[in-house]
């Protein structure tokens, strides 16, 4: 199987500092964190950026201060930004990171109740929408999926032009309103993608390492950090995303699989090389 690429989520934009002090908000500490988790073993930094009162954000101004800050110390990481954004806001806003030409960005494929009256909204025109624009700017997407009906959303986007194959997908798991983190569900989600996919997993609280665990076994990828997750073990805080990315590369050497550079999880996953 190939190595194992770690994606570290490492701030989010509802997790918030009464959750766990490290989360970061600042362009500083976003530039910090990533640095933990890039040390770590992280190949990838899912991003998410905030005001420094926390406030979720998808200006393209401070994408681009926090995406400069961590380059300084992560030269050769991929930066790969949401789309996601926070429930409420328009595509537009959602959409303005890809003004800086990622090479990858999220694209989620399907609309999902978020707990309580918040809905994360994305329906076939808007998903259309978003992957027009990531083909246009040469951006491959991380197919987000939080249940079944969205890989087939996306299986049937990609056959219309929409998703450029192979695809990436990752697999959001333990979400209030989504598919739940057994694994049973997993393997099922695994086995339905199209041949030539890979895919990541991301546990959401307590399924996280249940979840990336059967990733590995499964020959999937694997994501961790303070978006999903800001526990070490039970009722112990993690003192930085580094220490999430820490037991995830862990797990994957005790199972039997290395963990990827940035160069091999950009070989993997069918992106340019670096400066190319």
């Amino acid at each position: 199987m190939d190595k194992v690429i770690i994606t570290a989520c490492i701030c989010g934009a509802e997790v918030t500092k009464e959750h766990n002090p490290a989360v970061p908000y600042t362009v500083e500490e976003i530039a910090n964190e990533a640095y933990s988790a890039y040390r770590a073993g992280a190949s990838i930094i899912h991003l998410h950026v905030r005001y420094d009162d926390g406030t979720p954000t998808q200006d393209v101004k401070r994408f681009e201060e926090c995406i400069k800050a961590i380059r300084k110390k992560c030269p050769d990481v991929i930066i790969q930004p949401s789309t996601g954004g926070a429930v409420g806001m328009t595509d537009d806003e959602r959409l303005q990171p890809i003004q800086l030409n990622p090479e990858m960005a999220t694209l989620d494929c399907g609309t999902c109740n978020f707990g309580g009256d918040d809905v994360f909204v994305n329906t076939e025109n808007q998903i259309k929408y978003f992957g027009e624009r990531m083909i246009e700017r040469g951006i491959k997407p991380e197919v987000e999926v939080f249940d079944k009906g969205m890989i087939d959303m996306a299986k049937r986007l990609c056959k219309k032009g929409y998703i450029k194959s192979p695809m990436h997908f990752d697999f959001v798991m333990g979400v209030n309103g989504g598919i739940s983190g057994e694994p049973r569900d997993l393997v099922f989600m695994a086995e339905s993608i199209p041949e030539g996919s890979t895919f990541t997993t991301a546990g959401v609280g307590r399924c996280e390492f249940p979840m990336i665990t059967l990733s590995i076994l499964l020959g999937g990828h694997v994501r961790v950090g303070f978006e999903d997750n800001v526990y070490l073990s039970k009722g112990v805080l993690a003192k930085s995303n580094g220490e999430l990315v820490e037991k995830a590369a862990r797990i994957a050497r005790e199972l039997g699989r290395e963990v990827a550079t940035p160069a091999e999880a950009r070989e993997i996953l069918g992106l340019a090389p670096l400066n190319s």
